[in-house]
């Protein structure tokens, strides 16, 4: 059975590669395999599991995942309130000039979209980021360099926030980083970020103009964004002076953020503040749902033990430099969840290089993150290959922000 449950594991990691070849949904995939080897673990337990102890692992296993789906669910629904009125684009909108040069424009987005992901969903910072290049009169291989930037940035901007990247905040519930040793990360990433796009903007001397849309924001949103960046501030506030749980946090923000939205009611709509909930991507959640119930049960038969071989072979900075590139090939959430699951004696300042390396290094393949697949879906120029010939630039990008991370932690 134990070989049974590995096989099925990797089915579900091959499942989840090539998902855009097979069109199969990798949430559907993973939490159909997840839940079924649960079910064979129970049905034809391994020497020395009785159901009571199965029924332990299962239950440890739930409440990790229930911290993990209520947190993005509280966060997913502020940002599914402010994307759905226009509030998040409008920001942008009004930040942006109507003209400037390629060059500034490049490091502006990369810039934008890194801050912008630290707070929001990544996927919300890429659709907006898209949208801008969307728009511009440029040739080809420009529109891919920009959009390799937006992927890198965003993927950048989410590694020092527990809000900005589901890895992150992974490894923070794990009791391996905390929210002030978290922000040690900012300068290293923003100079992976910066480093791209001086090596992006090599010919780019042109100048571009951008169609600015500015309307007018309607009070309630300026009010509910308030209340999301109150809700961060207090949640990361709270955690390290009172060691309040974030998700504690977050959820008492989404409740005074219904509650506005309940007495603020925009005019010509009728629309229950509490149908936002509808609108977050729970694919999403059910894929990470399905993910870590197969690295639950691959713990509980302590197959991810052998992880940790790569660490007695190699100098942990260098182990957990490439374990960043694979995440470009493997997706980052069950490979994190493999390397906390793992037993891995690190110290404090090892894995915030592991959090910098799982949150980036998905950056170098375009399948290798959801910002990579929702840029590849939006803009119709850039595919695999055109996105592999940024590799050198991303490569030197993601080594410049992941040493500096190793030499200033």
């Amino acid at each position: 059975m134990q070989t049974l449950i590995i096989a099925l594991s990797l089915l579900a990691l091959l499942l989840v590669i090539f998902e855009e070849s097979i069109h199969i949904n990798k949430a559907k995939s993973t939490l159909f395999l997840g839940s079924l080897c649960w079910l064979i673990l129970y049905i034809a337990p391994s020497s020395g599991f009785s159901s009571e102890v199965i029924t332990e692992h299962l239950n440890e296993n739930l409440l990790e995942i229930a911290s993990l789906w209520l947190f993005l669910m509280a966060a997913m629904t502020f940002v599914a309130y402010l994307n759905s009125t226009g509030f998040i684009s409008g920001i942008v909108q009004h930040l942006l000039p109507t003209q400037l040069s390629e060059r500034k424009l490049l490091i502006i987005l990369g810039i934008t979209a890194f801050l912008f992901s630290s707070l929001a969903d990544n996927v919300t910072a890429t659709l907006v980021s898209v949208a801008i290049i969307s728009q511009l009169q440029i040739a080809t291989r420009k529109r891919i360099k920009y959009a390799a930037l937006v992927v890198f940035a965003v993927n950048s901007g989410g590694v020092s926030l527990i809000t900005g990247d589901v890895t992150t905040l992974m490894i923070f519930l794990a009791d391996k980083v905390t929210i002030a040793s978290l922000l040690q990360l900012v300068v290293p990433a923003l100079a992976g970020v910066i480093t791209l796009a001086l090596l992006l903007s090599r010919n780019m001397t042109e100048t571009v103009q951008l169609t600015v849309e500015k309307k007018p924001i309607h009070p309630t949103d300026k009010v509910i964004a308030a209340i999301f960046l109150t809700t961060i501030i207090a949640t990361l506030s709270f955690n390290v002076i009172y060691h309040i749980p974030p998700v504690l946090t977050f959820l008492f923000g989404l409740s005074v953020m219904f509650l506005t939205a309940h007495f603020m009611q925009r005019p010509k709509t009728n629309q229950n503040v509490l149908n936002y909930i509808r609108e977050i991507e729970f694919d999403t959640l059910l894929f990470f749902l399905g993910i870590l119930l197969i690295v639950g049960v691959l713990k509980m038969l302590q197959v991810l033990d052998h992880i940790a071989l790569l660490y007695q072979y190699l100098p942990t900075s260098v182990a957990n430099y490439l374990m960043g590139i694979s995440s470009s090939l493997v997706d980052n959430v069950p490979l994190t969840a493999a390397v906390l699951k793992a037993h891995i004696d690190m110290q404090p300042s090892h894995w915030l290089s592991v959090t910098y390396a799982m949150g980036v290094g998905g950056s170098l393949l375009i399948i290798g993150s959801a910002a990579g697949i929702i840029a590849m879906s939006k803009v119709k120029e850039l595919s695999f290959i055109n996105y592999l010939s940024m590799f050198i630039p991303l490569l030197i990008a993601y080594s410049v922000g992941y040493w500096l991370t190793v030499l200033m932690t």
